[in-house]
């Protein structure tokens, strides 16, 4: 792996973590927003110091050869801990066992840390290893111990949290948790990954042992990867049940917004004579959609006199005998109607227009005018009386986008339902 397989992963997740700093400084006193905090910077510093451009720099900087390997080892050290607590949190229970687990898990990683400097000092390391640090110095004194504490501390931890998370995993899978159930087999397959990576290191670490440098490549070349995608891994694992219902909300709101236009622009006819709603640049797509709602339902209550009773039951009626369930049958009368009443009034206003026309052809346009006239036998508008007028049984911003599409297909098949069709079949 070169400095870029380390750097671009790093930078992501500092984007990331600069993304959700608002919400950090509001709700610093969550310890889940401490944990995920820790998750993201733990993990953008591991990539920042083990990659080898960084391990010569630090080294040359604070002239100790392999300064950076203890400072991966805490790091990582730090990443495990805040999943652990975070899980805990995570997963709830009473406050005292969460509080009481919490710190336990907190003073073991500040032991485990604390062992490392004092192995580290003890340690004589005089020759920079970039890569192959564990392999190269598997037989020296106290680093020998170092390097068994971490990979031990690092396989535990992993077993710990891929057990946990598939087994909660399991549980909310039946609950339909859909959200939290994705983030935890991610976690599961994240840990499962730096648990591949301990036990890879061991393996070359145990050949060390045994006389041989033939299984390196294991270390040096097969091990690194596997850490940098876990690392990523947890991180989306942990943040994907939270940004994640966040993101489904914005994409059925963009859905709804878009499939409420056909009605929206057919209906702007009828805006009446106020002011358009003005929507900042920078509302949200969730403001965008009620917004757009609202306006359909002002627009429903001016068209409202031309809407026919007697045309909606036909409908209706006709809907349910070709098996629409109430809702879809409901959904199908009101864009049937709302589509008869527009052509309806497009008719009277092409007769007024007709019935005004003063040239050497009125007489053939009064009988095309005529001839265009709804007759008002048998229908029965929606008159509003300035009360609580309802023009449509359909609300909310999915109700209306589901109605929008069902009038966008009557509108493109130029043929509305109208009582006669209807009873007639």
């Amino acid at each position: 792996m070169t400095g870029s397989d380390y750097y671009i992963p790093a930078a992501v997740l500092a984007i990331a973590l600069v993304v959700k700093s608002p919400s950090f400084w509001h709700t610093w006193h969550s310890p889940m927003s401490k944990s995920i905090l820790v998750i993201l910077a733990s993990s953008a510093a591991g990539f920042v110091f083990g990659a080898p451009p960084t391990i010569e720099r630090v080294n040359r900087i604070t002239g100790i050869p392999n300064i950076s390997a203890l400072i991966v080892y805490c790091i990582l050290s730090c990443l495990a801990c805040g999943s652990l607590v975070l899980l805990i949190h995570w997963r709830g229970g009473a406050e005292e066992t969460i509080r009481r687990h919490t710190r336990l898990w907190i003073a073991a990683t500040g032991v485990v840390m604390a062992t490392f400097c004092v192995l580290f000092s003890l340690s004589d390391v005089p020759i920079e290893q970039q890569r192959d640090f564990d392999t190269f110095y598997a037989n020296t004194p106290y680093v020998r111990e170092m390097i068994v504490l971490y990979l031990t501390a690092h396989t535990a931890t992993s077993l710990v949290v891929a057990t946990k998370c598939w087994r909660w995993a399991r549980e909310l899978r039946e609950l339909q948790a859909a959200w939290t159930h994705w983030g935890l087999v991610i976690l599961v397959t994240a840990f499962g990954l730096t648990l591949s990576f301990a036990l890879l290191k061991f393996m070359a670490v145990g050949a060390r042992w045994a006389g041989t440098d033939a299984w390196d490549p294991l270390s040096t070349d097969i091990a690194p990867p596997l850490a940098g995608l876990g690392a990523a891994m947890t991180t989306v694992g942990f943040l994907l049940p939270v940004v994640g219902p966040r993101l489904g909300s914005i994409w059925v709101s963009w859905r709804a917004y878009r499939a409420m236009e056909p009605l929206w622009r057919a209906l702007e006819p009828f805006s009446g004579p106020g002011k358009p709603m003005r929507i900042r640049p920078t509302a949200s797509l969730e403001i965008r959609a009620m917004a757009r709602s609202t306006e359909i339902a002002d627009r429903l209550l001016n068209l409202a006199p031309h809407l026919d009773t007697g045309r909606r039951e036909a409908a209706e009626r006709y809907a349910s005998s070709h098996g629409c369930a109430p809702d879809a049958a409901i959904i199908f009368a009101e864009a049937a109607t709302i589509h008869a009443a527009l052509v309806a009034a497009e008719a009277s206003k092409n007769a007024e227009h007709a019935e005004h026309a003063k040239d050497e052809k009125g007489e053939k346009a009064a009988e095309v005018a005529e001839a265009a006239r709804v007759p008002a036998s048998g229908r029965t508008p929606l008159t509003v009386d300035g009360s609580s007028a309802i023009p449509t049984r359909v609300s909310g911003t999915n109700g209306l986008a589901r109605l929008s599409i069902q009038f966008s297909k009557i509108h493109r098949s130029g043929s509305p339902v109208g009582a006669d069709r209807s009873e007639s079949n």
